[in-house]
């Protein structure tokens, strides 16, 4: 048994809290909000953003940061990207050298375009920062439905400490030294899957969604690889699987702030309906800063940065990717010629 604290209480670190508890750790829940600690002492559960996942009566929870990341062996910060820094630096008070500290958050921060482990390493340099992340959608997670995720850290140590203390027989957790490619997949799937709910959005089919995803994968992984990440991690469970359950599935909140977007609501109006933060939203602009940095051609993201930001017509930006000058699709394959 660990003493672990999970950092954030919406309902990726509830869900996250529950597997902690069934695997028989000591788990520590921390909000900002006193409202939301109120409700999860009398409840058990996140009536409003994790239904029916009730925690067991071993699960401590706390607004105190201090109580949280103190005298504990890892702590999951699960605050989401926008706040991750703020977070990071309340605690830097209280965490201690060598401490691990897992990022299950995904995004990149729009002005020094630094993935959220790097944003945490310079909030917390005595920390030993590692990620977790793959398709694992918390409202599954919490019911105990079947899923794979991977642990991503600077030594195999740590990444497979993180290991021990998630799995379980329906969650299975890999390890991988490659946290920058895990990042940059978790990240900019979320920018393909508001482009795919805009194509549901505007009641387009199967083959608009299988060509979004394929070339999808396309576009993070070309700017990934530039920016030094392996191309095996963008085939794997944190690249393509994180992309196709984000695209695809009904909990996904950037899928669904994209779909209504495609039927007509603007930005605002859709993240209003969405009711939680669309990580994707706040990475597009990154994702499209990273590709002008790294030259590299990003059409999807381009597109989705202009129906957000230039008030692009959803149906206008399909369009213009359909009619984008002919080309091959793999530049590494060459013709065989007699």
């Amino acid at each position: 048994m660990s003493k672990t604290a999970v950092i954030g209480a919406g309902s990726w670190g509830i869900a996250l809290a529950s597997v902690l508890d069934t695997n028989g750790n000591e788990v520590t829940v921390w909000s900002a909000l006193a409202d939301e600690i109120a409700m999860l002492e009398e409840k058990r559960e996140h009536v409003d953003k994790l239904p029916g996942v009730l925690l067991g009566d071993g699960v401590r929870f706390t607004c105190s940061l201090a109580e949280a990341v103190e005298e504990k062996e890892v702590l999951v910060l699960a605050v989401p990207s926008v706040y991750t820094r703020s977070t990071a630096a309340l605690m830097a008070q209280y965490v201690k050298d060598g401490q691990i500290v897992v990022c299950v958050a995904k995004g990149i921060e729009e002005n020094t375009l630094m993935t959220i482990s790097d944003v945490v390493k310079s909030e917390l340099p005595q920390a030993a920062v590692a990620v977790m992340c793959g398709p694992s959608h918390a409202e599954e997670v919490g019911l105990g439905l079947p899923t794979t995720v991977v642990a991503g850290a600077g030594t195999q140590e740590t990444a497979e400490k993180i290991q021990d203390l998630f799995m379980n027989d329906v969650f299975r957790v890999y390890t991988s030294p490659d946290m920058l490619g895990m990042e940059l997949g978790g990240s900019l799937k979320n920018v393909i899957a508001l482009a795919a709910g805009m194509a549901d959005g505007l009641g387009y089919g199967d083959n608009t969604k299988a060509a979004l995803i394929t070339r999808g994968i396309a576009e993070i992984a070309r700017l990934a690889v530039a920016m030094g990440a392996k191309l095996e991690t963008l085939c794997g469970l944190t690249g393509i699987g994180d992309l196709i359950v984000t695209c695809e599935s009904k909990h996904s909140r950037n899928r669904r702030a994209g779909m209504l977007i495609g039927q007509g609501r603007t930005m605002k109006e859709a993240t209003d309906e969405v009711k939680m933060v669309v990580e994707g939203i706040y990475s597009a602009k990154a994702a499209l800063s990273l590709g002008q940095k790294y030259s590299q051609e990003l059409p999807i993201i381009e597109a989705v940065n202009r129906v957000l930001f230039e008030d692009k017509p959803a149906r206008a930006a399909v369009t213009e990717l359909m009619l984008r000058e002919r080309r091959v699709e793999n530049l590494n394959l060459e013709w065989i010629h007699d």
